[in-house]
Parts: C-alpha cells; structure tokens; sequence
C-alpha cells in the first residue's frame, strides 16, 4: 500500500498545475508545455536525466501541445480535463519508470 502512495507524489507537478487550474486555455497549457521542454533540454545537456528519461517525459510535453490546441478549437473543458487525467497516469509510470524525474523537471521553476 504504500508503494502506490510514493506513485502519487511523482512526476505529475506539470500535470497537477494544470489541473488544478478552474479553467483552462490554450496560451496557460502551452505555458506549462514550454516550461517542460526548455527543462527536459537543459537537464538532457547537463547529463541530469538520460535520453530514455527525455524522450518518454517528452511525450507528455507533446500531449499538453496538443491539448491546448484542442481548447482553442472549442473542445469542452470536460474533455480537456480527461485528457490531462490521462497524462497524470503517464506521469506516475514515469516516476516509477524513473525515479527523481519530477524533482528534477520543478527545481527548475520559478513562480
């Protein structure tokens, strides 16, 4: 029981800001979607993360891309909604898949 508790507290803070938001536009997503990209770069070049780390977080960078196109086409919140609950679910696997993945990405934000 407490192994799923740890997936809980993982990669997903990208996922979790958005979420948390009441409503969701396009430039708030691509926001977060640039943020992840310029991090994954930089920890990629100083050797912080590995390739394979890279590339599979990077997918969930894509999904937010794509989901802010969405709500600019008038996609109902409710979906859009679905689809960030399902890149929460990417994210958890990726935490398990490698560990400190989420660590890495927020110590990089300034708020």
């Amino acid at each position: 029981m407490i192994v799923p508790l740890l997936v809980i507290n993982s990669m997903r803070t990208c996922v979790d800001h958005l979420i948390a938001l009441p409503h969701l536009d396009g430039p708030r997503i691509r926001q977060e979607a640039d943020f992840l990209s310029k991090r994954l770069e930089f920890l990629r070049q100083k050797r912080k993360i590995s390739n394979d780390a890279f590339l599979d977080a990077g997918a969930i960078q894509g999904a937010f891309s794509m989901i802010g196109n969405l709500v600019e086409m008038g996609v109902p919140q409710q979906e859009i909604f679905s689809h960030l609950k399902q890149q929460l679910s990417r994210a958890c696997k990726l935490e398990i898949k490698h560990p400190g993945l989420d660590g890495a990405i927020e110590s990089g934000r300034v708020e």
